[in-house]
C-alpha cells in the first residue's frame, strides 16, 4: 500500500506561493543565477523554508519556466496567423526577444546559460517546433534568404540574449537595433 502526501499546511501552502512570486520576481530581474537568499528574504521566509519546499535551484525553474516558456506558443500561432509571413516572422522574432529583455529568466533558459530540466528544455523545444513553421513559411514566400533555417534560430537566440543582458540597464531597448540589422540580412 503506497503511501499518499499529507496536503500542505495552510502556512507552509503561503510560504511556498510567496517562494514562487518571490522567484518569479527575482529571476526575473537577475536572471537564473540570481542569489537564492534573495528569493528567501523577499519571499519573507528563512533559506530553510526555501531548501524545504524547493530543494534545488533547478527545482524553481520547473515551478515556473514551463508556465513562462508557454508564451512561446502564442507568439509562434499569433506569427503563423499573420496573412503576410514576413511581417508574421518578424513579429514572432520581435514578440521572442521582448520576452527575453522582460524577463531574464526566460532570457537565460532560452539562450541555454545554466543546465535545465527534461521538462524545461521540452517546453522550448516546443516553442522551437512552432519556430520552424514560422520560418518555413516566411522561406516558401520568398521574404526569407532560403539559406536561413530553424538550425540557425538558437545562434541567434543566444546573440539576442547576450545584447540583451549587456544592454538591460544602459540601453534596455538596444535589442530593436539589434534586431533591425538581423531583420535586414535576412529580408529578400
Amino acid at each position: 500500500m503506497a503511501l499518499q502526501a499529507r496536503p500542505l499546511r495552510a502556512d507552509a501552502v503561503r510560504n511556498r506561493d510567496s517562494l514562487l512570486a518571490a522567484a518569479k520576481q527575482v529571476f526575473g530581474e537577475r536572471g537564473l543565477d540570481a542569489p537564492l537568499e534573495e528569493i528567501a528574504r523577499r519571499a519573507g521566509v528563512s533559506i530553510g523554508t526555501l531548501y524545504n519546499h524547493f530543494p534545488t535551484r533547478e527545482a524553481f525553474f520547473d515551478a515556473i519556466l514551463p508556465e513562462r516558456l508557454a508564451a512561446l506558443e502564442l507568439i509562434a500561432e499569433a506569427a503563423m496567423a499573420d496573412p503576410d509571413p514576413w511581417t508574421g516572422f518578424t513579429g514572432f522574432l520581435e514578440g521572442l526577444f521582448a520576452l527575453q529583455a522582460e524577463d531574464q529568466s526566460l532570457n537565460d533558459a532560452l539562450a541555454r546559460r545554466l543546465s535545465l530540466s527534461e521538462e524545461v528544455r521540452a517546453s522550448c523545444h516546443r516553442g522551437f517546433e512552432l519556430a520552424a513553421r514560422v520560418i518555413e513559411r516566411a522561406k516558401e514566400s520568398g521574404a526569407l534568404r532560403a539559406d536561413f533555417g530553424v538550425q540557425d534560430l538558437p545562434l541567434l537566440v543566444s546573440a539576442m540574449s547576450q545584447v540583451i543582458r549587456e544592454s538591460a540597464d544602459a540601453a534596455p531597448q538596444a535589442w530593436r537595433r539589434c534586431l533591425s540589422f538581423f531583420l535586414d540580412g535576412l529580408h529578400r
